[in-house]
């Protein structure tokens, strides 16, 4: 892709999108890295423009450039409510599961492969839909996508409250896991609209609502379960989602995506809206809009060419070892709070807890423990806000999974402590939801525009192949070998470990393109 523009003058941009005058030049420039190849790769170079190496033709400017001038404001604010809403219902569908299978082991007296595969069958939803709905948000539209997901997901997990069998509530979970695969889009918009200094802690914090919502649905659940049991606790769940499926009218288009397809007058638009809630003159001249909406966005191939071929792998797996050890911890949670006696009581009880006289339901206390291991996740977040400009995404997640390695190592101490398993599974919940935000932030800066959402939803949908595994260790294996299911977990995370640090590209201060 050859730009050779006629230049009377140019402008400098610094990395906030501020212009620096310059002396005038005669002729004809080009960009100084000479020209792209003609055969553009997809992934590789896309948005590629003078902007790139930080010179622009006079009057004109770029979305990045945009978005870094103005700031973060009152546009904002507002987006982060309305994406932090979409994020909290997903987190309280998440953390339904925790509580939804001890509920109806005793109802229905289920065995534990049985309760194993209702937890499993969401995370087959979400694993089938993820790159579904990257490629749908890439070709249609962010907010489009969001909006169909949320009348599909307060559906589907409303009618799974009145599920009269087994069977039907495994579909219906099913169908709710497919929905819930759009809602990391919600992070890709968010991203987009974020200055790049602001645009790591931005995401990290966007975190505080799911943890905001894990923490309501043990809430909830402490006060529905004894009177109006797990149908109620579905049904009231479902008010968040309800809520985002309203309030998502008001959820902009990503200017990002409506420049990449060509649609200048839509992006022009939006930017205009930004700046004028948040109080800053909008940039003067024209926006350019790359010839971007010739080559096939969204596609699943392109992001295996060969530039960005490794990091999609190790993301891959990364991602497929952060929830299969997330969900893990939170499962084993309800798992270990029912063992009778020291955590070893639990081991080798496969298989005997499926008659009502066996059964005991989750308590008070349980619930209250099973609050302060959710509570874990608001320490995640400000360690990862801490250390993640300061070490970079890549080092951050290396360090975030040792330190869940030297938590759960305790597991291996056969300790009757109500207490200190307590503190253990705090710890070791707290830190690899850092790994999960560090993650999140990292992804959508890596690729670019064309292939941002199909890029973290081929990742999300590879968490969600690692989270349908991880029930069978965590409620199955768990009854059989508290040790050996402890060492499966600290085995995939010293993995992770190896990968986050063969990532070959850091980006920490990079301009998304």
């Amino acid at each position: 892709m050859n730009r050779n523009h006629d230049i009377g003058s140019y402008e400098e941009f610094d990395e906030d999108g501020n212009s620096i005058a310059k002396d005038s030049l005669g002729g004809s420039s080009s960009s100084p890295s000479g020209s792209a190849p003609s055969s553009l790769d997809p992934g590789a170079h896309i948005e590629m423009s003078a902007a790139v190496s930080g010179v622009v033709p006079d009057d004109t400017f770029t979305v990045d450039q945009a978005v870094n001038a103005l700031g973060f404001g009152k546009f904002q604010v507002k987006l982060s409510l309305i994406t932090g809403l979409c994020w909290m219902a997903d987190s309280m569908e998440m953390m339904i599961l925790a509580i939804l299978s001890p509920a109806l082991h005793c109802d229905w007296h289920l065995s534990e492969w049985k309760q194993a595969f209702l937890t499993t069958s969401v995370f087959i939803g979400m694993m089938i839909s993820s790159a579904f709905w990257g490629n749908l948000s890439d070709k249609y539209g962010r907010k489009r996508s969001l909006r169909l997901a949320a009348v599909m997901l307060a559906y589907w997990g409303l009618l799974s409250a009145f599920a009269p069998t087994y069977n039907w509530i495994v579909l219906l979970r099913g169908l709710v896991g497919f929905a819930i695969g759009c809602i990391p889009q919600s992070v890709t918009l968010y991203a987009e609209f974020l200055p790049a200094h602001q645009r790591g802690k931005c995401v990290v914090l966007l975190d505080c609502f799911w943890a905001v919502g894990a923490c309501a649905e043990v809430i909830l659940a402490l006060w529905v379960m004894p009177t109006m049991g797990w149908t109620g606790l579905l049904a009231l769940s479902t008010i968040p989602l309800i809520l985002f499926a309203l309030v998502s009218h008001w959820l902009p288009e990503s200017a990002r995506y409506d420049a990449a397809s060509g649609e200048s007058e839509k992006a022009l638009a939006t930017l205009q809206k930004i700046a004028d809630e948040n109080g800053k003159p909008m940039l003067l001249g024209r926006l350019i809009v790359d010839d971007v909406a010739q080559i096939n966005r969204g596609r699943l191939m392109d992001l295996l060419v060969p530039d960005l071929k490794w990091t999609t792998l190790l993301l891959w797996f990364i991602w497929t070892s952060c929830a299969f050890c997330y969900y893990g911890v939170v499962l084993m949670t309800t798992e270990l709070f029912e063992a009778k006696g020291n955590l070893c009581s639990l081991s080798g009880t496969e298989g005997i807890y499926t008659c009502s006289a066996d059964c005991r339901p989750l308590s008070s206390e349980d619930y209250l423990d099973l609050l302060w291991t959710t509570l874990a996740e608001f320490p995640g977040i400000f360690f990862t806000i801490l250390v993640i400009e300061k070490l970079g995404r890549k080092k951050t997640m290396a360090l975030e999974f040792i330190i869940f390695v030297v938590s759960i190592i305790f597991l291996f101490i056969c300790t009757s402590n109500r207490t200190w398993l307590t503190f253990i599974l705090f710890v070791a919940r707290g830190i690899i939801s850092g790994v999960f935000q560090a993650a999140y932030v990292y992804t959508p800066e890596v690729y670019p525009t064309s292939l941002r959402a199909v890029g973290v939803g081929t990742c999300s949908g590879m968490a969600r192949f690692g989270a349908m595994l991880t029930p069978i260790v965590a409620q199955v294996m768990t009854r059989t070998s508290v040790h050996l299911a402890t060492a499966t977990y600290g085995i995939v995370a010293i993995l992770a470990i190896a990968a986050a640090l063969m990532l070959p590209i850091e980006t920490r201060g990079r301009a998304m393109s």
